[in-house]
């Protein structure tokens, strides 16, 4: 029944373009294409600003990604959040990311609100077939995974970050799977396959690749470039700055531009170029100190470095060529200007935030009012006019006499301070009280998608376990050396039934024989572990750059057995009742999948 409804919606579609053709339209071009335009996202992990030869970056050179500035708009003030995913609501949703729920990066606060409506779903409604290859991380578990978020095709993972780049277990709607060779080419090439088998029908296609974020690994045909190489234009303070992170880094986006060279070659092989609507971004400023325009603040800063990303569209025919647009726009803008350009219909249920910059991609905007663009991390938030940014101190600056932030013009320009502060004071009443939201718990057992994963990442340890690392995504359990030690995950099970359970684990042979209890209100089932797997530590040969993130293990699954569920919210515990060894095991996740 999916294929006739899809097909039905994309007929309503083109009987609904063939009408508005005849018709006049403020946003878009004369020439209307011959069916709705396909759209690409491209959108890089910690890619900054000044980490492209198309803004004057001499020490990489970004062919490709530059093509895109030359045959199309280039926004020379585009704002996304000081990390990750947050941006990445924010363009899902058309809405500062606080007002759908997510307000960190990891352990559930990713995590977008249910009755939050993302762009796939408006491009899904309307007949577009819709596919993510990439780190989503805004929600792992159904109903936040992005099969459940309006993506037919999901290839990727879910997670913060990943351990490791090469061969890493992946997700493919839902399912785990092995990936193959380097992860960002990896993805393309999923997402390149999507492009050729929807190629007769509209189709939206976000890749949002996991580089340059660390670990810093890249194969060698690309980090040999830079493995000597004399970086010559250096970060705003050099002393600050890790030479061997910026090689890697720079290989890093050589190797996104190679991507992006792929795709944008897929499309002429497929004659689709002229109507496909390429954007490239990146969701926070560098993961690093590095050139960056000399502007302040990186990754985690609200000020200009932090906050300031590329933001290249072509659109041959539509957006004129080598357009340089100045007025400030933002992630919060990319719904409504893509639903404009492509006239899907948006009635969205909740306030936009962000508005259409279809006039201005156009060439039909007679007129363009200043606006603020509020950026937030962790409680703190500056704001952004066309000419002015009162950053998240109270400081004011000048960002065209001084786009380095050097003079605080507060006391110069009181009137200026005060309206924006007043404006920041509102933003924060209305949107910061989120960041005290109660923690919401991790949903399992929906039929449509009966495998739940748990991964260390969401859960709690208790006693003497410990995490891999301090930052939690990608983590993995260990030092359980004690028969009062627990893990517990905080879920609500949906469906009430009789559920597999599957414990990802590693144990050195000399440790065999703990016996393992899985608990849920009262439902108990235990196993014994029999079984040894000992794998080494990976990611240490191909990192480029001492890392800060765990190391990862290829974990093997321990069948627990069935256990029965009833429907609820409650602790899902995991204990030893009994440990002959040095410990019980290391664990990576729990996996819980509802039998029928």
């Amino acid at each position: 029944m999916k294929k006739p409804a899809a097909a039905l919606r994309f007929a309503l579609l083109m009987a609904a373009l063939a009408v508005a053709s005849r018709l006049p339209s403020a946003s878009i071009s004369a020439a209307e294409p011959i069916r709705p335009p396909n759209i690409i996202v491209v959108l890089a992990d910690d890619a900054g600003w000044g980490d492209f030869s198309f803004n004057g970056n001499t020490n990489v050179a970004t062919p490709n990604i530059d093509s895109l500035a030359r045959a199309g708009a280039k926004f020379d003030r585009f704002f996304v959040c000081p990390v990750c995913a947050p941006t990445r609501a924010e363009f899902l949703t058309g809405r500062y990311h606080l007002r759908g729920g997510v307000r960190g990066v990891d352990s559930g606060k990713e995590r977008m609100n249910l009755d939050e409506q993302t762009i796939a779903e408006f491009f899904k409604a309307a007949g577009y077939a819709t596919g993510a290859f990439g780190k989503w991380h805004n929600g792992s578990q159904w109903p936040y995974h992005p099969n459940a978020r309006g993506f037919d095709e999901y290839y990727g993972f879910t997670s913060g970050h990943w351990g490791d780049y090469f061969d890493p277990p992946l997700d493919h709607n839902g399912q785990p799977v092995r990936g193959k060779g380097y992860l960002a080419d990896d993805l393309t090439d999923h997402a390149m396959d999507f492009i050729a088998a929807n190629r007769a029908r509209p189709f939206f296609c976000y890749v949002p690749l996991n580089t340059p974020h660390s670990p810093m690994q890249v194969p060698d045909r690309f980090y040999e470039k830079f493995a000597r190489a004399d970086v010559k234009l250096r970060a705003r303070d050099p002393a600050q700055e890790d030479i061997v992170f910026t090689r890697a880094a720079l290989a890093m986006c050589e190797n996104i531009d190679w991507n992006v060279g792929r795709i944008l070659q897929r499309l002429d092989e497929l004659k689709l170029t002229d109507n496909t609507i390429v954007i490239y971004f990146s969701d926070n400023g560098p993961n690093s100190w590095r050139w960056n325009g000399g502007m302040k603040g990186r990754k985690g800063s609200t000020d200009e470095g932090g906050v300031r990303s590329s933001f290249l569209i072509r659109w041959p025919g539509h957006i004129a060529a080598g357009a340089q647009i100045p007025q400030i726009a933002g992630a919060i803008d990319l719904l409504p200007t893509l639903a404009d350009l492509a006239r899907v219909p948006l009635k969205p249920k909740k306030l936009l935030d962000g508005v259409s910059l279809a006039p201005l991609l156009t060439g039909t905007v007679k007129a363009w009012p200043d606006r603020m663009i509020f950026s937030h991390w962790n409680g703190r938030v500056s704001v952004r006019t066309q000419r002015h940014r009162l950053d998240d101190r109270g400081a004011l600056f000048d960002l065209a006499a001084d786009p380095m932030q050097d003079r605080d013009l507060a006391k110069d320009l009181p009137d200026v301070a005060t309206r924006l502060a007043q404006a920041t004071a509102q933003w924060k009443a209305e949107l910061l009280p989120a960041l005290k939201a109660a923690p919401l718990p991790f949903p399992v057992g929906y039929r449509e998608f009966p495998l739940t994963q748990l991964p260390a990442r969401d859960g709690v340890p208790h006693g003497q376990v410990k995490r891999s690392n301090r930052f939690p995504n990608s983590t993995y359990f260990l030092n359980w050396i004690h028969v009062d030690d627990r893990i517990t995950w905080d879920v609500e099970v949906a469906t009430a039934g009789r559920y597999e359970a599957i414990v990802h684990y590693a144990c050195p042979k000399a440790d065999l024989g703990a016996k393992i209890e899985l608990g849920f209100k009262g439902s108990r089932i235990a196993a014994t572990v029999t079984e040894s797997n000992d794998p080494p530590l990976r990611g240490a040969e191909h990192d480029r750059v001492a890392r800060m993130e765990s190391y990862v293990k290829d974990f093997q699954p321990f069948r627990l057995g069935t256990i029965e569920l009833a429907a609820g919210r409650g602790e899902l515990s995991l204990r030893a009742l009994a440990i002959p060894g040095a410990q019980a095991m290391e664990v990576r996740a729990v996996s819980l999948t509802l039998l029928k």
